[in-house]
């Protein structure tokens, strides 16, 4: 049965007695709950029109947000907190002070002090510390914003990483990207405002709901892109269909959305309305905005991409080439920066070594070729895990591990950011002697989330959504925007 005969079948069903004698009583009943549950939106213009550019709460220096999460939480201790006491610390046995009253992920009895793995120098004018694990990014240095004393409440990987991006440890919140279009809206009806492109062999340990809406309209979900292959599935039409057809049949599958939404006034169906048009847009505009191959040379050696096959590299070219192209949101996730020395590939000396190779070129790349075309002082760039590391290593069953390995820290890590209205070449925070927890500066999860937002010109406390009763936001009921890094 073709889509056109599938939607006059639905048609005729609609206007059936007996379907609504079928229908009513249920549909009438979760109408009611929903009220009383304050489920239903009132927000029949945002719904109609979601991507429509909104007003900001007040101007923003971003327009932009480009997220990059190196998923499984590099260790700040090897590559931009140097720490020279801890070295003197090395292969000594963990203070007492720095295990009572803590719970950690895997050390179990007293480890030993491990110091860094990496060769620190002063880099730039501004002096910051890197080490010589990312050569390339050293060169950028006096672009970036370091935030040196970051801390969170969770210390495994999907609580903390829905942490990051949900602003709650628990299923069921919007990601950082939904609440930014749902603030903004898009520049670009027909692509979608929220974009996340994955890289490394597989998803990070929270899975797909890191990206999605949440309690916000379905719209609002992040749509994830491939840098191989078809950019989106099914983004072509089968043989034989062409898109005038496809058109036909998409017009009439939302002329029956309407009749139900005029039935039931379910906002999601309206949502559902503006999925439909967006994807019948999207395969018009998504194939040439997500068509790397047609980059010139010197762009391909800047980032060290390979075409054909899915990069970090490959994402990062990618997420320039939406920026320019108006979308709001784009996270990148890098999967593989689990350090805790239980075999090579999770090595500080050498699976850490591994990564910051194959993403050093591509994000300094990034920061150089938004700028030499003028976007970075509107593209708010970030990149970070969802903790730190600690300055112990990893005794898994009180036995030390075959590798040199950190257990996860929340306490303190390290993330850095750049353009979009933060200052250039700027440390705020400091983290103790032994890079153990932050002592100056100390900068929390929601306080990270109020900042990227207020760089795009929403206040964080006031981008708010009725659900259950009661208003919610990204920030929860904390947050404050660090000040000292806005230029």
């Amino acid at each position: 049965m073709s889509p056109i005969q599938q939607a006059n079948e639905k048609s005729h069903q609609l206007l059936k007695r007996r379907h609504f004698l079928q229908t009513c009583a249920t549909g009438m009943g979760m109408m009611a709950l929903g009220s009383l549950m304050g489920c239903l939106s009132d927000k029949k213009d945002i719904i109609t029109n979601p991507y429509a550019p909104k007003l900001p709460h007040f101007a923003g220096k971003a327009k932009s947000v480009i997220y990059l999460h190196m998923a499984g939480s590099p260790s700040q201790l090897e590559l931009f907190d140097f720490k020279p006491e801890l070295q003197k610390w090395h292969g000594k046995d963990c203070p007492q002070s720095f295990l009572e009253g803590k719970t950690f992920a895997f050390i179990r009895g007293v480890p030993k002090m491990l110091g860094s793995q990496g060769q620190f120098a002063q880099r730039g004018q501004s002096g910051a510390w890197v080490s010589d694990y990312l050569p390339n990014f050293q060169t950028v240095a006096d672009e970036v914003t370091f935030l040196k004393a970051m801390h969170t409440e969770q210390f495994n990987h999907a609580p903390a990483q829905l942490f990051m991006h949900t602003g709650s440890a628990r299923l069921g919140r919007p990601g950082m990207g939904s609440w930014a279009v749902y603030g903004l809206g898009s520049e670009n009806e027909n692509l979608p405002g929220f974009i996340v492109l994955t890289s490394g062999g597989k998803y990070p340990e929270a899975g797909k709901s890191i990206w999605g809406s949440g309690f916000l309209p379905s719209v609002y979900q992040g749509v994830q892109c491939r840098s191989d292959g078809e950019p989106v599935l099914y983004i072509n039409n089968p043989k034989g269909i062409s898109r005038d057809i496809r058109h036909e049949a998409i017009n009439a599958i939302n002329e029956i959305n309407q009749r139900e939404y005029e039935t039931f006034e379910d906002p999601e169906i309206l949502t559902r309305i503006s999925q439909y048009e967006m994807a019948f847009r999207m395969q018009a505009e998504v194939p040439e905005v997500m068509d790397i191959y047609k980059e010139p040379a010197y762009i391909h050696n800047l980032y060290g991409t390979t075409i054909g096959k899915a990069s970090f590299a490959n994402n990062c070219l990618l997420a320039r080439k939406l920026v320019e192209n108006g979308t709001r949101f784009i996270q990148l996730f890098d999967w593989g920066w689990d350090t805790h020395g239980s075999n090579a590939s999770e090595a500080l000396e050498i699976g850490l070594r591994t990564k910051c190779r194959e993403t050093d070129q591509a994000m300094t790349a990034l920061l150089i070729d938004l700028k030499q075309r003028g976007l970075l002082e509107d593209t708010l760039v970030v990149w970070g895990g969802e903790f730190g590391r600690t300055p112990m290593q990893e005794n898994r069953d009180n036995k030390p591990a075959p590798f040199m390995g950190r257990d996860h820290n929340p306490e303190a890590y390290t993330i850095w950011m750049a353009g979009g209205g933060v200052k250039k070449g700027y440390t705020h925070g400091e983290t103790d002697e032994l890079g153990y927890a932050g002592v100056k500066g100390k900068t929390h999860v929601h306080d990270l989330q109020a900042t990227i937002l207020h760089l795009l010109g929403l206040n964080h406390e006031q981008l708010t959504y009725q659900f259950q009763g009661r208003p919610f936001r990204l920030t929860d009921v904390a947050g404050k925007v660090i000040r000292e890094v806005l230029a």
